[in-house]
């Protein structure tokens, strides 16, 4: 199988976690090794991971591919977890999901060293979570160089809300 039928291995899941909502489950990614693997040699060579310092992956399936992006790109990886994750001082802020409210939170010793970060999740919608760990990164005076996501939903509009480059490599 070619990275070109990722989106085969996507499932939709109707009204989870809401009614309305056509949740996109990237978790099959993962039931075909050589399909992530070269899923995965391909956005490690993207140029937002070469113009960046360190990785930033946002919870929970960012993490996954952050951290396989991390090792073939040999760039450290920081997490940006949900509420009541993280120990230590934490830089924290509030966004809106399509479904809700929620807020990020990024340690501020895990960010300390590196100016410059490429954000990767496996999927953009509205932009929120994206744009929540953006302002976060922003307000500490560090540089955003793009966001890898595995599945963009175009129709949300979630890229229109972002200021620097964005690939994603499957687009509903």
């Amino acid at each position: 199988m070619r990275i070109k039928n990722l989106n085969e291995l996507i499932e939709t899941y109707k009204d989870f976690p809401e009614k309305g909502i056509d949740f996109k489950d990237v978790l099959g990614i993962m039931h075909e090794p050589e399909v992530f693997k070269e899923l995965i040699l391909k956005m490690s060579s993207s140029q937002i991971i070469k113009n960046a310092e360190a990785i930033i992956a946002i919870d929970a399936r960012g993490f996954i591919f952050g951290s396989a992006i991390s090792l073939q790109a040999s760039k450290p990886m920081v997490v940006a977890r949900k509420p009541g994750k993280l120990p230590g001082e934490i830089c924290e802020k509030n966004y809106s999901l399509e479904y809700g409210e929620s807020s990020l939170s990024i340690q501020k010793k895990a960010i300390q060293k590196y100016n410059s970060f490429a954000i990767v999740d496996d999927l953009l919608a509205t932009g929120g979570t994206v744009n929540c760990v953006s302002k976060i990164l922003q307000s500490k005076n560090k540089e955003v160089t793009g966001l890898l996501v595995v599945v963009e939903l175009i129709k949300l509009e979630g890229r229109l809300k972002l200021d620097f480059p964005i690939e994603s490599y499957i687009n509903f």
